[in-house]
């Protein structure tokens, strides 16, 4: 645990060069400021995800402060991060959804109960890792496949945009993109960073001037596959929420078929995890490998605890290590106060009514890009490791793997057990991969995670 945090220079300015170390903090006005950034920089893809997978975004808000505080707790403070929204389980609680149903009470109770057992194993995974080196994840998750598994996470969803979002108002679909487009790359500092929560933010509110001006939109409807009319922003729930509440919590559901779909979130998880735990020791000049496992079951931890009263998983988040990098304070206690604020914030039902009356279009506008994003991630790992694809060994089970997740690709096992999309892809990235570098029998890995 974090024994105490040391008084920083006059707790007002820095000097050039001057840091904020995770053991040191500024004044506690100060401080609070910067927590409250770190909560605008979380906010917007925390409380996306949520809506997009179905969950309850006020649970989602209010849990991520406990999953960062907890986080926090695990790793002794060594590793400042915050705890957001997982975007690598939508895929999964979609087709989770299809199967089970749609949106109702029973299918969040079994999304959020496969959602418990794979933070379960990513806690076991980072046991694991702290116990047996990094070295491990490497062997058995080689850049090549890691780099596949997060790309068809993210191109994989792209039917979610096309079939269920932007069909449901285009042009604000295509409106809100265009707004997000433009504010992420005219502005360079943190309104950048923030730029999907400032699109959502515009897309809504142009939303509601539209229903106003226009009315009623003529769209399809994603609940029931039909073309009808209805507004684009509903406030029938705002108005009814308590300004004052504990946000719904539910139980969790496990079946196995279930857990299956969402598994390979984990190995983007993992990933995850150990790059930014990894970006903060450079920017904090911390050897920070030591915690890597701490921070990979700390996550796996947090996913477990939230989703067990109807949260959403989480992962350590890089908007707020932009936050970092562009304030030079990396204090823990910016965190903790972060944590704590959106505890608050999930104790305001009428709040989470307002962020669930996002509109479906607005929503379109803005998946397009983050699944896109995370879809190149995988392509980044690919590039930042020097991946041959010149070797069969590569290029084979990965195309393969992609393609069956983009399409997303059903097979039916059994008549109440089947894979699809995102699983059936990683299934095919991974046991494909090792099967064909045994085949071929070269170390494909170890040239692979080198230079």
């Amino acid at each position: 645990m974090v024994s105490g945090w040391t008084k920083h220079g006059d707790g007002k300015h820095l000097a050039p060069g001057e840091v904020v170390r995770p053991d040191e903090r500024l004044s506690w006005p100060r401080m609070a400021g910067f927590g409250a950034q770190h909560v605008i920089a979380m906010f917007g893809a925390t409380f996306v995800f949520p809506i997009v997978m179905g969950l309850d975004p006020n649970v989602a808000i209010m849990m991520s402060g406990v999953a960062t505080i907890l986080f926090l707790l695990i790793v002794k403070g060594k590793v400042p991060s915050y705890l957001g929204t997982s975007a690598s389980f939508v895929g999964g609680v979609l087709a989770i959804r299809a199967l089970m149903g749609g949106d109702t009470p029973a299918a969040d109770a079994i999304v959020t109960g496969a959602i418990l057992v794979a933070g379960l194993v990513l806690a076991l995974a980072g046991v694991a890792i702290h116990v047996l080196g990094v070295q491990v994840i490497h062997r058995i998750f080689p850049p090549v496949v890691t780099g596949a598994v997060v790309m068809l996470i993210g191109f994989g969803l792209a039917f979610v945009v096309a079939r269920v979002y932007w069909p449901q108002d285009q042009w604000m679909a295509l409106i809100t993109m265009l707004i997000t487009f433009v504010v992420i790359v005219a502005f360079k500092g943190f309104i950048g960073r923030i730029g999907i929560l400032v699109g959502l933010v515009a897309g809504f509110l142009l939303s509601w001037g539209a229903d106003r001006i226009f009315g009623n939109v003529t769209a399809l409807n994603a609940a029931t596959g039909k073309i009808d009319t209805h507004p684009r922003v509903d406030f029938s729930k705002v108005a009814g929420a308590d300004w004052i509440g504990l946000p719904n919590f539910q139980g969790p559901d496990i079946r196995f078929g279930a857990v299956l779909l969402v598994l390979p979130a984990v190995i983007a998880l993992i990933a995850e995890n150990i790059g930014h735990v990894k970006a903060v020791g450079e920017m904090t000049g911390t050897d920070v490998d030591p915690y890597v496992g701490r921070a990979v079951a700390a996550d796996g931890l947090a996913t477990a605890v939230t989703s067990a009263v109807g949260g959403s998983p989480t992962t350590t988040y890089a908007e707020n290590i932009g936050v970092m990098a562009a304030t030079r304070v990396y204090s823990t206690a910016a965190y903790y106060i972060a944590g704590v604020i959106a505890i608050l914030f999930g104790l305001c039902p009428k709040f989470g009514a307002l962020v669930a009356a996002t509109p479906g279009g607005v929503l379109g506008g803005v998946t397009v890009i983050l699944y896109g994003m995370i879809g190149l991630l995988g392509a980044k790992i690919w590039v930042e490791n020097r991946v041959d694809f010149a070797d069969p060994v590569n290029m084979v089970p990965i195309g393969a793997g992609i393609i069956l997740a983009i399409g997303p690709v059903e097979q039916i096992i059994s008549e109440e057990f089947r894979v699809q999309g995102i699983a059936f892809g990683t299934i095919v990235v991974v046991g494909g991969y090792h099967l064909l570098r045994w085949i071929a029998g070269h170390p494909s890995e170890i040239r692979e995670t080198t230079g």
